[in-house]
């Protein structure tokens, strides 16, 4: 880690108690701190899962990568599955509506070696993919996705690379999968099941039901299952897993301008009390590395640059930084700018607390599930729907 720009952690006044959680097993693979990175578009390039490995340990996503363009070996596609030389466990998401297309892509990850784990996408709520049958819509037609997972399974076994599926509840409150689509999956093979606990209608609304999260654990006692879902701290994380008896957590929206929380799970699943409490200038040393880092991903400035923006908020969420000077940084055009404009940053200003904590980005409000006309009429995938999805996929990877 850059030791000039991380601050020690601190010690909250009284020890949590340790979890009894044993490492998470996937397969052949054992991932010591029972942690993942969730993919998110745009967020999870190897830039950030480098940040987060430096402060604690995990499996690290992908962004998801959609299955028609990785065997297109389309160049963005291949940017995304690409990892660092000591990344370890190599881990990549993948997203189709195609058993065939998806089986392809395995195959290739696997017979390539670019991979070492691959979880199958099931929870993306984005309409642009719902309204093509993927993401969270997908398992309300328990054929395709019995044949989606069925084919990732057996490609992947060639390799003995392990497959896990992550997804949502389900459509809306009257047409929940998660059940379902999880004794499947467990009954073809999967290593483990990760479920947020929201619908597709919710998409970032509302509070994660983690009383579902403990249904599909208690249902599936023979696999590893995973919660996904409103962990905003390592205290949300140990809460899940004391709530819900899952064997690990998913964590998304809320490591966002927080790469040092995979710090403090590693620290509350092992027992200790220590946290990271960082400063502003604290901060302000870790922006300048994740855009440094992209700059590096990319191999183009601008494009580092303009990746680095989205995060300004994220980071800076809570601490006392003027409207003015965050707007500029959200528009900052070069590495020199961005480190002029950090240091106009007050180096005294310490860590504000609570404020920095809780939800990063926008829920939104729930919204209507966008899908193919006809989808919920049927449990199976019809002819005209089958021919529908033959070109339905995503050209473009990423979400």
């Amino acid at each position: 880690m850059d030791t000039t720009t991380t601050q020690r952690p601190t010690h909250d006044p009284a020890p949590p108690a340790r979890l009894d959680l044993p490492p998470l097993r996937l397969g052949r693979l054992t991932v010591d701190v029972p942690v993942v990175l969730a993919p998110m578009a745009g967020v999870t390039n190897k830039a950030f899962r480098r940040l987060c490995r430096e402060y604690g340990g995990g499996l690290y996503v992908t962004e998801m990568v959609t299955a028609r363009a990785l065997v297109e070996r389309r160049p963005e596609s291949m940017r995304i599955i690409d990892h660092d030389p000591d990344e370890t466990p190599r881990s990549i998401q993948i997203y189709g509506v195609d058993a065939v297309n998806v089986g392809r892509a395995v195959r290739m990850v696997v017979e390539e070696d670019r991979a070492d784990h691959v979880d199958l996408n099931f929870g993306c709520p984005v309409p642009k993919v719902t309204k093509r049958g993927g993401g969270s819509a997908l398992p309300w037609k328990t054929d395709l996705f019995t044949a989606i997972v069925r084919t990732a399974v057996e490609e992947a076994s060639r390799g003995d690379v392990p497959v896990t599926v992550k997804m949502r509840k389900g459509i809306d409150d009257e047409h929940l999968t998660y059940l379902e689509a999880g004794r499947i999956a467990r009954d073809h093979g999967v290593a483990a099941v990760a479920l947020h606990g929201r619908t597709l209608e919710q998409h970032y609304s509302g509070t994660a039901d983690w009383d579902a999260i403990a249904r599909l654990r208690e249902a599936l006692p023979d696999i590893p299952v995973l919660g996904n879902g409103d962990i905003w701290s390592a205290e949300d994380a140990v809460r899940m897993v004391e709530r819900t008896g899952v064997d690990g957590v998913v964590v998304g929206r809320g490591c966002q301008g927080r790469p040092w929380l995979f710090g403090d799970l590693q620290a509350a699943f092992e027992g200790r009390a220590e946290r990271f409490r960082p400063d502003l200038a604290t901060v302000a040393g870790i922006l300048r590395r994740h855009a440094q880092l992209l700059v590096e991903t990319f191999g183009d400035e601008g494009k580092g640059v303009r990746e680095i923006r989205k995060h300004v908020a994220w980071y800076f969420k809570g601490y006392p930084v003027g409207g003015e000077l965050r707007a500029r940084l959200a528009q900052v055009p070069d590495l020199a700018t961005l480190e002029a404009l950090l240091a106009e940053l007050d180096p005294d200003v310490g860590y504000p607390g609570t404020a920095v904590e809780g939800p990063r980005g926008r829920a939104g409000s729930p919204r209507r599930a966008h899908l193919p006309d006809g989808w919920l009429a049927s449990r199976e995938l019809g002819d005209a729907e089958r021919l529908g999805l033959t070109a339905a996929e995503l050209d473009v990877s990423g979400g």
